[in-house]
């Protein structure tokens, strides 16, 4: 697939087949997204694959706020991907410091690259991903015992796709672009 069309043609995806991605696909859709560009090459994101049906409810059921349309998603998904990133090296020099005004918020810019590459290798292979942002840090970190010096920056349910999505509305071109 042409990376225009692969951008043009994902969609979040949150009905899945019950089929699981096979390790050869997913490592192959993390190495693509190990391509990510990142604050001075820090390389921070970490993929964690729950296969685990009692991990996945855990989740689904204690670590998403209650949050109902999440909770569905997640339970659908033949997998989850929980994306962390590596504390204390994005945006920091080497003696603790920040480098820019941003401070620590360059983690967060570098996983959501990541997990962007991400679902768009995906996608280019056929999977479904929807990217989830409403969750309990701890408590997912708790659910799948997160390394140490890590923390949780998104939830990617991932699976076959179940349904076909429409592209939603988007503005115009005009209106978000502006020339100086």
């Amino acid at each position: 697939m042409e990376a225009l069309e692969c951008i043009k043609t994902r969609r979040s995806i949150r009905k899945f087949k019950e089929e699981a991605v096979s390790h050869d696909t997913v490592n192959a859709i993390v190495e693509a997204a190990s391509m990510s560009p990142s604050w001075k090459n820090t390389q921070i994101a970490r993929y964690h694959i729950v296969e685990n049906r009692d991990i996945i409810k855990e989740i689904a059921d204690n670590c998403v706020l209650d949050f109902e349309f999440n909770q569905k998603t997640i339970n659908r998904a033949p997998q989850l991907v929980v994306v962390s990133m590596i504390e204390k090296r994005c945006g920091y020099e080497k003696d603790g410091s920040f480098s820019t005004s941003k401070g620590d918020r360059w983690e967060m810019y570098d996983a959501g690259i990541a997990s962007q590459t991400f679902c768009l290798a995906a996608h280019d292979m056929g999977v479904g991903t929807v990217i989830l942002g409403i969750f309990d840090e701890d408590k997912v970190a708790k659910a799948i015992s997160l390394p140490e010096g890590q923390k949780v920056a998104a939830l990617i349910a991932m699976g076959y796709p179940n349904q076909e999505c429409e592209a939603p509305k988007r503005k115009t071109v005009e209106e978000l672009v502006n020339y100086i």
